[in-house]
């Protein structure tokens, strides 16, 4: 094993340790609209990853903005996956999802995140996703 793989190795195990949140990533479904009743039927999920991550804040201040003459407050996080992570059939891609299922931190269990984009390196320690919650 030469140096870099090494120092590569013992980084993915940091990384692994601090995976404290249980996550599921998910594509949600298109879901169907029926006109004459008014009704959409949601259309099922595709599950791309469930089990542990790193949820961590980007910083503690979020952005007010306007989206469809609601106020919300835009708050940027990094997920980060263990490097040994089940490759997903798909890559994630921006309006798939993360909750938050379990964490040593109560106040972060139901937490929602939207995906914005996704880190790709063969020198990373983890796989980092950005997200952000939308509340």
């Amino acid at each position: 094993m030469s140096a870099l793989e090494a120092l590569l190795a013992a980084g993915r195990a940091a990384a692994t340790r601090l995976a404290r949140e249980t996550v599921a990533l998910y594509r949600p479904g298109a879901g169907d609209f029926d006109w004459s009743t008014g009704v959409t039927t949601p259309a099922p999920s595709a599950a791309l990853y469930s089990g542990p991550a790193r949820v961590k804040p980007l910083t503690a201040e979020g952005r007010e903005v306007n989206a469809g003459e609601q106020p919300l407050t835009l708050s940027r996080f990094t997920v980060s996956l263990p490097w040994t992570a089940p490759v997903p059939s798909v890559r994630p891609r921006p309006g798939d999802v993360v909750d938050v299922l379990a964490s040593p931190d109560a106040r972060m269990v139901g937490l929602r995140l939207w995906v914005t984009g996704a880190e790709y390196s063969s020198t990373a320690t983890a796989w980092r996703i950005s997200a952000e919650d939308r509340s």
